[in-house]
């Protein structure tokens, strides 16, 4: 992914909504340009879908935990692209020392966040997970 393809990925994350004609204009770019590198970015797998943000995923998951990853190999990139693309997936940061990645993760019930353990831990080059549920906030930001 060059630095347009990034570009265009931010724009779409603002809104993912905009016309092919908006977001030429906001790159600078042709119709026919972004519609052809948002195919190349479909196709390679860089982008996975497109969701809806409702007013009731932005409240506080009842369900929450981190999961610190290690990776092994050089797929980092990738696995960071498959991370941002899980909708249970709130941030993802990072880090150095023993862990690659730390993620937040919010689901509504218990066995939902076990299953996106298991999808992540399943991601190829994902070599080692340790997972701590959050129980409480004592202070928010």
């Amino acid at each position: 992914m060059d630095e347009m393809d990034s570009k265009l990925v931010a724009a779409l994350r603002h809104n993912a909504r905009a016309s092919l004609s908006d977001l030429a204009a906001t790159l600078g770019l042709t119709r026919a340009t972004v519609r052809s590198r948002l195919t190349k970015l479909q196709a390679r797998g860089d982008i996975l879908g497109f969701t809806v943000v409702l007013k009731d995923d932005t409240q506080e998951d009842p369900v929450r935990g981190l999961m610190m990853i290690g990776i092994e190999g050089r797929g980092t990139d990738r696995i960071l692209r498959q991370l941002t693309g899980m909708p249970e997936i709130r941030r993802v940061y990072a880090t150095n020392g023993r862990w690659d990645v730390i993620v937040e993760i919010g689901t509504d019930t218990l066995e939902r966040f076990d299953q996106i353990l298991f999808q992540v831990r399943r991601i190829d080059g994902v070599a080692t997970s340790e997972t701590s549920l959050l129980l409480s906030t004592r202070k928010a930001s």
